[in-house]
């Protein structure tokens, strides 16, 4: 090897520590290539030194910029140019694409390129500071993580300014970068010997591997009242607000950078789900449950898009009080699957609304819905049947077709159907929801508002919404079966009802103790388990028409 080069490859190795570029040599004459130790630890290279470049070159050069690089090496070694200047893709160690900027300069004698020394650097990586907060980045903190052998003591806080996108949407980014410097100077002002990092956005991160999380706690709540304090110095131009994720070391199983970022986000965002201005504990089993509810969002989602497998309609009876006759059945959804067996409800529905997928999920049932009260006609010539629809559903669905073309695919008289909405105080104040309100209506389709009662404030709805039915809620009833309050209130409200020609239906009873207390006062419909549980298609067939058991 040429003594020159050797030399260089001894500066290489005294600079290899402190740079964070990845210093070379490429001896041309003896086709041999030193590079920088720690690249062995981004790039997959065969070793730091080797020798047939440009094979080597070619398993770690991404193929569609090699024949690049090639000609750009020719113009080299033919003397056309005397610097390599280049941004064209390396392979990290797990095979993917990353973005280089090679710069190298030429030592040539006589004429001749011996070698070229020069230095790579990865282009888009995050920078190590921020310019605004004055704070060490991301990047910084995830070194430091990284050169940790075992979790130590003490705790991690996330902190996170709320709702700070309205401070640049109303003041102006400029006003917004000020706010975050001054927040940044408070947090580090209330800190003792702890590591201040600012994250993404409106994010910092506290590393204190010295105290508690009492004392961690009391930091937040030190903090919290100072940012309180500027909010009021700032005259409440802005008002904004701090939330804060803690999460305790001893709480830490994987110690990885990627997992303590995964754990401090949840824990922040679980502050600002439960109110904001707050601070929360990482606790394992909420985590647990949060992944659960992932899972299942994944399920769901899986499901729907495999023709609804695991889901199945139920239906429950709805009974006419003065004949005991069957009148119709209310279809409910259930959702089965393996990984968790039978899913309550008041579980994955939320999570449909939540996700959206109570878009396809809502068409699905209203189809199961028509079919199998065309189905149930064959028994019973009058039978209704009801399905649910959220409100989701009424502004972001088409409704008004979605009905129509159901009932027209299956050939059912509209007049049978109703539909039960809930959210009432959301339906009134919406022009657009009002508006489907009464197509529906006008193309004879039952209208029930469900959950009627919860909390008194609903009784207005019965002159501005014009519902065909009320549905008093289990919760009414139960009160009404216990106290005589109660009972007289739910008795006035049914008369009432009545006397508007509007029918009643209530819901919830379970025994023969809870009807003989409330039969007295039911005018129309009776619902609950005491007249039959839901069930699937085939037993609501052989039990609630055939057998006529459903009392």
């Amino acid at each position: 090897m040429n003594v020159s080069v050797s030399n260089i490859c001894q500066i290489i190795d005294l600079l290899n520590t402190s740079t964070d570029d990845c210093l070379y040599v490429y001896d041309l004459v003896n086709d041999f290539y030193y590079i920088s130790e720690h690249a062995l630890d981004r790039y997959r290279l065969p070793s730091h030194s080797f020798h047939n470049v440009t094979k080597n070159l070619g398993l770690i050069v991404h193929k569609d910029d090699l024949e690049a690089l090639v000609n750009d090496l020719d113009e080299v070694l033919d003397g056309k140019k005397d610097f390599h200047n280049m941004q064209y893709r390396w392979l990290d160690k797990n095979g993917q694409p990353v973005w280089i900027n090679c710069r190298g300069l030429i030592v040539r004698e006589n004429n001749q390129a011996l070698y070229m020394v020069g230095c790579i650097n990865e282009i888009g990586v995050k920078p190590k500071a921020d310019n605004i907060s004055g704070l060490l980045r991301e990047s910084s903190l995830q070194s430091y993580i990284n050169q940790l052998d075992k979790a130590p003591l003490g705790y991690i806080l996330r902190l996170g300014m709320d709702d700070f996108r309205f401070i640049n949407e109303k003041l102006g980014i400029e006003y917004g970068d000020n706010i975050l410097k001054e927040s940044a100077r408070i947090i580090a002002k209330c800190l003792e010997n702890q590591m201040l990092y600012k994250m993404i956005s409106d994010e910092f991160i506290i590393v204190d591997f010295h105290h508690t999380k009492k004392e961690g706690l009391r930091l937040y709540n030190n903090i919290k009242q100072k940012i309180n304090e500027l909010v009021e110095e700032k005259q409440y131009e802005a008002i904004f607000t701090i939330s804060g994720g803690l999460l305790e070391c001893s709480a830490i199983q994987d110690f990885s950078y990627s997992n303590i970022m995964k754990l401090t986000e949840f824990a922040l965002n679980e502050a600002k789900q439960q109110g904001k201005n707050r601070i929360y504990v990482f606790d394992q089993s909420d985590y647990d449950q949060f992944l659960k509810k992932n899972q299942l969002i994944s399920l769901l989602r899986k499901s729907i898009n495999n023709g609804f497998e695991g889901f199945e309609a139920y239906y429950q009876p709805i009974v006419m009080e003065s004949t005991k006759e069957l009148f119709g059945a209310e279809t409910l959804m259930r959702f089965n699957c393996d990984e968790f067996g039978s899913i309550p409800p008041n579980v994955f529905i939320p999570i449909l609304e939540e996700t959206g997928l109570i878009i396809p999920a809502g068409k699905w049932i209203l189809n199961q819905a028509v079919k199998g009260c065309k189905q149930f006609q064959e028994f019973i010539p009058n039978f209704h049947i009801s399905v649910n629809v959220s409100y989701m559903q009424l502004l972001k669905a088409d409704l008004l077709d979605l009905v129509e073309e159901t009932l027209e695919k299956h050939q059912l008289d509209p007049s049978y159907l109703i539909i039960e909405l809930t959210e009432s105080g959301i339906l009134e104040s919406s022009e657009v929801v009002g508006k489907i309100w009464k197509e529906l209506k006008k193309s004879n389709v039952k209208i029930a508002l469900d959950d009627f009662g919860t909390g008194y404030s609903n009784f207005h709805y019965l002159s501005s919404l014009k519902p065909d039915i009320i549905k008093i809620d289990r919760d009414f009833t139960v009160k009404a079966i216990g106290n005589k309050f109660e009972y007289d209130m739910l008795s006035l409200l049914s008369d009432m009802v009545y006397s508007l020609r509007l029918k009643v239906c209530i819901e919830g009873i379970e025994d023969i103790s809870e009807y003989t207390t409330i039969k007295n006062i039911i005018h129309d419909f009776i619902q609950g388990f005491y007249f039959g549980h839901p069930c699937n298609y085939t037993q609501f067939v052989r039990k609630c028409i055939k057998e006529g058991n459903y009392e």
